[in-house]
């Protein structure tokens, strides 16, 4: 793992301008879970990824439900939980619970438990679901390391891009989370699955920065900044650790422990491994409708499609069942 690199230097001052300098002095604290909470104030909401990009989005449906326009939740509900009823769910890590509301609206679920440790989520979550009318759905602000998993009590566990913020992994997938699911319970992942801290291989970096050059320079400017991002560095360890020391911090464990202690009901890999990082930063220009910025993204789509031909994805959406006999 590399300690430092220079995107580190050019990412500190990006956050500066983007979240304001409150959020860097937030990451001199001492306190690891005081640093990781900072990571979700509200100036989160001040930033560019790859997510934003409708045409990502539809992409993520396409390889996870083989249609753009129906999303993994639609695809549980209309498929996969088709018949079922009375459905009891948790979700840990649920930030402001969008996902999960979307569930809550539908009939078969009835009770939805929602844990996260940002009071400011869980507030934003709990005063939303008050709008929609919601009364199947809960939020508790808790640090999970002191949540009590009731034993077998849930149809199905959730983590929404969460679970690469524990440590642990194989402890937390084989021990609580495990005995909170009922008997072929089903635990959903929407994650992050690749290397621990984004601790890119040499190959990898070099494959971003191939599909970098692929992007015209008038959508290189970095959010917020005059910055025009030329090149890929990588994270290094030292920023991954001050700026959240929650982020990516046991996340190649996540596929072997699944693998290891539960039946893979559906697998579905949708990349990132080159987007996500061509599009830090970068995604603010590619979220209208423009036919120069959509060719541009297809041409960097195509470029990732190649590389996974040869290469695990780091984005995973899968169901694994809970073996009877455990």
């Amino acid at each position: 793992m590399r300690l430092i690199t220079f995107d580190d230097i050019i990412e500190s001052y990006t956050k500066a301008r983007q979240r304001g300098p409150g959020f860097l002095a937030s990451k001199l604290k001492l306190d690891a879970l005081a640093r990781t909470k900072s990571a979700f104030n509200p100036s989160a909401k001040q930033h560019s990824d790859w997510w934003l990009i409708p045409l990502i989005r539809d992409r993520w449906n396409y390889l996870i439900s083989g249609d753009p326009q129906i999303n993994y939740k639609q695809l549980l509900v209309n498929d996969l939980l088709e018949d079922a009823k009375g459905l009891r769910l948790l979700s840990l890590g649920s930030a402001s619970g969008g996902h999960e509301m979307e569930l809550a609206a539908q009939p078969g679920f009835h009770e939805i438990t929602c844990i996260d440790i940002a009071q400011n989520r869980v507030d934003e979550a709990q005063q939303e679901a008050e709008k929609r009318g919601l009364k199947n759905i809960s939020f508790t602000c808790v640090d999970f390391n002191e949540y009590e998993f009731p034993e077998e009590s849930f149809d199905l566990v959730l983590f929404n891009s969460s679970l690469h913020h524990f440590n642990r992994v194989e402890e937390l997938l084989s021990g609580p989370v495990k005995r909170t699911l009922k008997p072929g319970g089903l635990l959903i992942i929407n994650e992050y699955v690749g290397p621990t801290r984004l601790q890119f291989p040499r190959q990898q970096r070099l494959a971003i920065n191939q599909a970098l050059k692929l992007v015209p320079d008038k959508y290189k400017t970095r959010f917020k900044t005059t910055l025009v991002k030329r090149r890929f560095y990588g994270s290094g360890l030292l920023r991954m650790i001050l700026a959240d020391p929650s982020e990516c911090i046991d996340s190649a464990s996540i596929l072997p422990a699944l693998h290891a202690h539960y039946n893979i009901h559906i697998e579905k890999p949708y990349g990132g491994n080159i987007l996500m990082s061509v599009l830090k930063d970068i995604s603010h220009h590619f979220t209208g409708s423009d036919s120069e910025s959509d060719a541009v993204l297809k041409d960097l789509i195509q470029f990732e499609d190649m590389y996974l031909e040869k290469h695990p994805s780091d984005f995973i959406f899968g169901l694994y069942e809970k073996p009877a006999d455990s």
